[in-house]
């Protein structure tokens, strides 16, 4: 891998956690406005057809892009994918971005602390103490026991948590199954799973939104492409740390677009979980480099 391949899987990755952060404020605007499971109904529809599009110009096409070793499992993937995304875009509306992402960032920690028993890999203790130190940095930002605490903080947490199995889920098929194959799943199924639920609360939108609605469409296929050409460009592990970023452009756009205010506990507590976030992605280099 040459310097230049891993500055350009650089570059895509900030490029395309910029784009998921404007994605997440047009969810935010049209999710305080119409129900979530349509608003992220319409936007599987259009990734949807993005990955059959992409699919049929492959090797293959359509059926090549379908055949799993698994199906099941890429199914089960699919939908839990559909289901993070309905309630990580309900934390927005109920939490704001900003809250709802600086408790969501934990989400590599998750993946770290059950890929033991989900893969059967071995996690070494410094990773452990990471983990624990990660978890902490959740404590702070929730606050139990020293303020009312709000059931709706748990609400990131869930989608972190189902954003983890999924991960882990799509790193198990990949032993079997392409990256294209895994990406063909994710969207068609996850389309129909959306489809399923969002089509029962219809609601008549108006025509800037719609605006706003092909914008998000848009944004998605954009930001997933740059996300697939990042990880063509560079190793996933020179790269994925730039995905922390996110959380910065979250901020900027909560407290500049949507008013919202940083609290010191959020702030601190993002910081604690990033770190350790970081550090377990540095350990998992390491180790993959001396076995």
């Amino acid at each position: 891998m040459t310097p230049q391949n891993t500055r350009k899987g650089v570059a895509m990755m900030i490029g395309a956690t910029l784009i998921f952060a404007l994605q997440d404020g047009i969810s935010r605007h049209l999710a305080g406005a119409y129900n979530v499971y349509m608003v992220v109904m319409i936007r599987y529809w259009f990734f949807g057809l993005f990955v059959v599009a992409l699919a049929a110009r492959q090797s293959g096409g359509l059926r090549a892009a379908a055949k799993s070793a698994q199906p099941a499992v890429q199914a089960v993937r699919a939908v839990l994918l559909v289901g993070e995304v309905m309630v990580m875009v309900q934390a927005f509306v109920i939490l704001g971005l900003v809250e709802s992402h600086a408790v969501f960032t934990c989400y590599p920690l998750l993946v770290a602390a059950l890929s033991g028993p989900v893969l059967g890999e071995r996690v070494g203790w410094r990773r452990w103490v990471a983990i624990g130190i990660g978890f902490l940095g959740v404590l702070i930002i929730l606050q139990p026991g020293v303020k009312v605490f709000s059931p709706a903080a748990l609400i990131p947490l869930i989608a972190a948590f189902m954003f983890a199995l999924y991960g882990l889920l799509t790193r198990f098929v990949a032993r079997r199954d392409s990256a294209a194959v895994s990406f063909f799943w994710t969207g068609t199924v996850g389309a129909l799973a959306a489809t399923s639920i969002g089509v029962w609360f219809w609601q008549p939108m108006s025509n800037p939104d719609w605006v706003w609605m092909a914008l998000l469409c848009i944004t998605s296929i954009t930001a997933h492409w740059l996300l697939i050409k990042a990880y063509e460009a560079a190793e996933a592990s020179a790269i994925q740390p730039f995905a922390y970023l996110q959380l910065v452009f979250i901020a900027v756009l909560g407290l500049t677009i949507f008013g919202e205010v940083l609290k010191p506990e959020v702030a601190v507590g993002a910081v604690v979980v990033v770190g350790a976030g970081l550090f377990t992605l540095w350990r998992a280099r390491v180790v993959a480099q001396q076995s």
